[in-house]
């Protein structure tokens, strides 16, 4: 199974990735079994994302950038607000990567 390594630049995977290279340079992990983590990582966060969240969120702001390159949209939005069920959020600038899951299984 092919995943994005988009994750990786969440909060959560790089936290991950600051450890792991801790972890490495202490001599506490080798370099092969960090690579397998971060791999393992990948795919975790693709499964978890297609099989667990239901939400859906709207999405409202002023578009600021957007670009298309290597089937890869990313948009620059600027006093976003997302809006589900439950609550409303303002984000003064956020940057949304989208990728088609389609390319995952070729």
């Amino acid at each position: 199974m092919a995943t994005f390594e988009l994750y990786r630049r969440s909060t959560i995977g790089m936290c991950l990735t600051e450890t792991l290279d801790e972890m490495v340079q202490n001599g506490t992990l080798s370099p092969e079994l960090a690579i397998q983590v971060l791999v393992q990582f990948d795919k975790s966060m693709t499964e978890a994302l297609e099989s667990q969240v239901k939400s859906k969120v709207i999405i409202k702001g002023h578009l600021h950038t957007y670009r298309f390159c290597d089937n890869v949209w990313t948009f620059i939005l600027q006093d976003a607000l997302f809006k589900n069920e439950d609550s409303n959020e303002t984000v003064g600038r956020i940057k949304i990567v989208a990728c088609d899951s389609k390319l995952l299984s070729q």
